[in-house]
């Protein structure tokens, strides 16, 4: 999901509450109805402004679909606040400036659907991509969720620089501080490894004993590859620095409006490599909001050398305005 927040980006610490759990070699791998009556009042009013207030502090835009949604996961805000109407709620957040709940309330609206090697087609055009290079590797994957697509990337530099410890590091941030903790620990039910190949289970993660039977940990050698950070993709600066060789932004762009798509792929560019991939989600298009970029292959961009066009100029001007 995107990388939002405070605007300020802050890493995020490996758990200690996991220290002493026990882990080993992965040998194998095991290949509600709504309630009529609502709790709280929920009128077209409080929809409207529950989708303005995340289209202006994370540049969400929230299709009308979206109620029962938004119902559904601010619910449990206004259960655990003690707060008894959703208009009392926002009004609240409004009013109070409370960064936590901010927080706690963008969480809230966030989607974070991934697995390990989701869209497959992109890891091995990443392998090629990296093999040869002499310089250490840089990488973004600025929508990183419960970290499944950081640490499938990380295997990716693994396999194809030849060890455990490559020269290569990872920045993954999100908007939500939730999924970064889980994504910082690197602990998994052992089922989300159900479609990896035993070989590849075996080599990158260590499977739990006694107590965490039925759950497996990322190796170390891969989550000292990866930096995590909170991080807001509408923030006027973001704690990252590149040239990156590669940004992985990928089903995040569809949950912003065309504007909003120029503002960010303008602040791309100048974070490229001049010969680096910038990979994106199966049902996004980048080229019809600026051609800075040109495709190299399915979902898979590069930089345009030569951008022309009123959609490149426009991304320079949105650019200029941030």
């Amino acid at each position: 999901m995107p990388a939002a927040g405070s605007g300020c980006g802050r890493d995020v610490k490996q758990g200690k509450q996991f220290d002493g759990m026990r882990f080993g070699v992965v040998n194998s791998v095991r290949q509600n109805k709504s309630d009529t009556a609502k709790e709280f009042e929920f009128t077209p009013r409080d929809f409207e402004r529950v989708r303005g207030l995340i289209y202006k502090r994370a540049g969400i835009a929230l299709a009308e679909s979206k109620q029962e949604m938004v119902y559904s996961r601010l619910a449990r805000r206004l259960r655990a606040t003690g707060i008894r109407s959703f208009e009392a709620y926002l009004d609240a957040l409004e009013s109070k400036g409370d960064d936590n709940e901010w927080e706690a309330f963008t969480n809230a609206l966030t989607t974070n659907l991934t697995s390990f090697f989701r869209e497959a087609h992109h890891f091995p055009i990443l392998a090629e991509h990296v093999r040869h290079r002499k310089d250490p590797v840089s990488i973004w994957c600025c929508a990183s969720s419960t970290g499944e697509e950081p640490y499938s990337i990380a295997m990716t530099l693994c396999e194809a620089l030849g060890t455990m410890t490559p020269q290569a590091h990872i920045i993954a941030t999100d908007i939500d501080t939730n999924v970064l903790n889980t994504a910082s620990n690197g602990i998994y039910a052992i089922d989300r490894l159900d479609k990896m190949p035993p070989e590849r289970a075996k080599r990158f993660f260590l499977r739990g004993k006694g107590a965490q039977e039925g759950l497996v940990r990322v190796r170390p050698e891969l989550r000292q590859m990866v930096t995590f950070k909170q991080l807001n993709l509408l923030a006027d600066s973001w704690p990252i620095s590149g040239p990156f060789d590669a940004i992985f932004c990928r089903n995040v762009m569809i949950y912003f409006d065309k504007p909003t798509q120029s503002k960010i792929l303008a602040r791309f560019v100048p974070l490229m490599k001049p010969d680096a991939l910038l990979f994106a989600g199966h049902s996004e298009n980048f080229l019809y909001v600026s051609d800075a970029f040109k495709l190299r292959g399915k979902t898979v961009y590069e930089l345009d050398p030569h951008p022309t066009g009123a959609r490149h100029a426009l991304a320079r001007r949105l650019e200029k305005t941030l």
